[in-house]
Parts: C-alpha cells; structure tokens; sequence
C-alpha cells in the first residue's frame, strides 16, 4: 500500500497585475503552499474560494473592475473562513485602518512584496475570525 504525502497548504492569489500575481505565485511556492488560482476581480475571488477551499488568500486592495479588494478578504473570511493577507501598495495610514477594522488581524505587506515579509505575516498573522 502506498504512503500518500501530506497535501500542501493552499493559497488563492487575488491580484490585477499579471506580473505580480505570478511573483506572488512563485514566492508562495518556495513557502511550501500550493496556488489553488489567481483572480483578477471579486467574481472570479469568490467563485474560486468556493470551489478550491484555500486555507489562505493573498488579497490586492486594488483590483480590475475598481473593486474594493477589503470588502472582499472580508467576504472571503466569513463566508470561507480562510485566512486572508493583504498585499497591497495602498499601505497609508487610512487604508490599513479600514482593512483591520474589516477584517480584524489580517497581516498587511507592503508592495514591492520581500518573501521574508510574507513568510512573516502567514506565520504570524493569517488567522480565521
């Protein structure tokens, strides 16, 4: 009979920027997480947290379509439970007060994202309500 490995944490990357999420992707990957799907607006997020079940979600503030990528880690969060990590370049004070009041204890990383940040703040601070 055949051992299976233990399956991988998973991660859903939410990102308008091709290039960017890609990074994301490959920075994920060397963290030991499988990427379950990039999204590029709220629709394709949702849709993609409901079939793949990530247990955490890399979220851009900003996304195509001028969606607000905050209340979407909060849609994602109570209605998934998945852990969600703002990845954002919108880090001024006002922002990061809206993204913790939406959804409470969600790390945030600056971009120009640095793997030893986000390692950081998946270790630390991705948690479920």
């Amino acid at each position: 009979m055949a051992h299976s490995q233990p399956s991988r944490p998973t991660a859903l990357i939410v990102e308008d920027e091709i290039l960017i999420a890609l990074d994301l992707e490959r920075a994920m990957a060397d963290l030991g997480y499988e990427v379950c799907g990039i999204a590029a607006n709220d629709s394709r997020a949702r849709a993609l947290a409901m079939k793949d079940h990530p247990d955490v979600v890399l979220m851009d503030v900003c996304l195509s379509g001028g969606c607000e990528g905050i209340e979407t880690g909060r849609w994602l969060r109570e209605v998934c439970g998945t852990s969600v990590v703002f990845v954002t370049s919108q880090t001024d004070a006002n922002t990061v007060q809206r993204i913790h009041e939406q959804v409470p204890g969600a790390p945030v990383v600056p971009k120009p994202f640095y793997g030893e940040k986000l390692a950081k703040a998946l270790q630390s601070g991705a948690t479920t309500a």
